[in-house]
């Protein structure tokens, strides 16, 4: 027992020591991103709706042209991306719809364009399916492909994943070594992620193309985070945003450095004002209230939450923020049963490891830490390296009795304070 309590004084000095030098570091400058920060005209936006103008018009004239709807979906799904108003995403799930109608679901463009919509709206089975259609038909197979990578990682098919991998295996491709990243942060390896996304963004740099060095800069700051390179992600976020201004993602990573690293919430949430003018996606307002709650500013708080809650309340959303509603409700003593049924739902549709470890913290706040226990033992622990998922799982372990096997993640999550954020680090202590 003394044994124990010895490590656990080790791991709280080695969080006392590591907060203290968070916060004795600054390493972003206001002069670096005011200037993106200023609400002014958006001239992405204004291309956008003339776009979208121009083939609805052609669309009243001439109906029966199906191309046209798939160009209005494009429109569409920018629109979203700018934006994150849902309706957008919407609507370009209706044109594509139509656009695959009117060619018996045989055209397989346009089953990977539906497909595309349907991962943003979480929808993977449904993408699944049309995928198998679009590589039966066998048109621009290597893109079908690339894409099957993406799904069925979503899903947590693994060998499937691999097997798609060995298919399209090309170390001099974008697209390539993009979903090589991923599969690699996916199973742990964040250096060779890293690496890899380094390599494409290489690429992306002969290519000359802004969106892919734009998309490129904002993934490689998320993996130098993880990675506690916090100063290289804040410069990938700049080098996105010199690329596109309207950039609300990198944005949103500088708050997160301001808020996590540097423990300066005021200047967070100043820089996310900005970003909710321009940007309409729910999960804004929640870290807003993650930031208030640090700031112990209980009634903002509220505010936000009952924000985020009004908006996903929309059908539209669908399961789209499944992960965030469970979260959420399982803190909350009259939403925690939902909390369980969204789980399971999130399960049955998507087993992957981070759905039971949802489902595991939803049946521990709901009491039943044994229930809890067995999904951790047997569907997160050694299958992850999420430290989310390792916090809920100490949790998990201490509440059974499992002190030591606790004490262990506890040493781990040391180190993903940053990536967890402040509040984690109360959380951590308790364990």
């Amino acid at each position: 027992m003394k044994y124990i309590q010895l490590i656990l004084l080790f791991v709280t000095f080695s969080i006392a020591t590591s907060c203290s030098n968070s916060t004795d570091k600054k390493i972003t400058n206001t002069k670096d991103y005011n200037a993106y920060l200023e609400v002014t005209e958006n001239n992405s936006l204004e291309n956008i709706q003339l776009d979208s103008n121009f083939w609805s018009k052609k669309l009243e004239k001439t109906p029966n042209q199906f191309p046209y709807y798939a160009k209005l979906a494009s429109a569409n799904n920018a629109m979203f991306k700018l934006t994150g108003e849902i309706e957008s995403l919407k609507s370009a799930e209706k044109n594509l719809t139509i656009a695959n109608e009117k060619t018996f679901y045989n055209n397989a463009d346009y089953l990977r364009g539906l497909a595309r919509n349907y991962i943003s709206q979480h929808r993977f089975n449904e993408a699944l399916l049309l995928l198998k259609k679009a590589e039966k038909n066998g048109e621009k197979l290597q893109q079908t492909q690339f894409m099957l990578i993406d799904v069925n990682l979503e899903l947590g098919n693994l060998k499937e994943t691999e097997k798609y991998l060995s298919k399209v295996k090309n170390f001099k491709s974008f697209d390539y070594l993009i979903r090589l990243s991923k599969y690699n942060d996916h199973i742990g390896n964040l250096d060779k992620a890293i690496a890899y996304l380094e390599a494409s963004l290489e690429i992306a740099k002969s290519s000359n193309n802004k969106t892919l060095i734009q998309w490129n800069y904002t993934n490689l700051a998320d993996y130098y985070g993880h990675a506690g390179r916090i100063k290289d992600s804040y410069n990938a976020y700049l080098k996105a945003l010199e690329l596109n201004p309207k950039d609300s993602y990198a944005k949103k990573g500088i708050a997160w450095i301001v808020y996590s690293y540097e423990r300066n919430p005021k200047e967070a949430l100043r820089i996310l004002e900005t970003v909710t003018q321009e940007n309409k996606s729910p999960d804004y307002h929640l870290l807003k209230a993650e930031i208030l709650d640090f700031m112990e500013n209980s009634v903002e708080k509220k505010q936000q939450i009952e924000k985020y809650i009004t908006q996903v309340s929309d059908s539209n959303y669908g399961v789209m923020y499944h992960k965030y509603d469970v979260l959420l409700y399982a803190d909350n003593k009259d939403l925690k049963s939902k909390a369980l049924n969204i789980a399971a739902q999130e399960v049955r549709e998507r087993p992957t490891t981070q759905s039971y470890d949802l489902l595991a913290w939803s049946y521990f706040k709901n009491g039943q830490i044994k229930r809890a226990l067995e999904i951790t033992e047997k569907f997160v622990l050694n299958k992850t390296y999420e430290p989310e998922a390792l916090l809920h799982a100490a949790y998990i372990l201490k509440a059974n009795g499992k002190i030591q096997e606790a004490i262990m993640l506890k040493e781990e999550l040391v180190e993903s304070i940053y990536e967890l954020g402040p509040l984690a680090e109360k959380d951590i202590l308790n364990i």
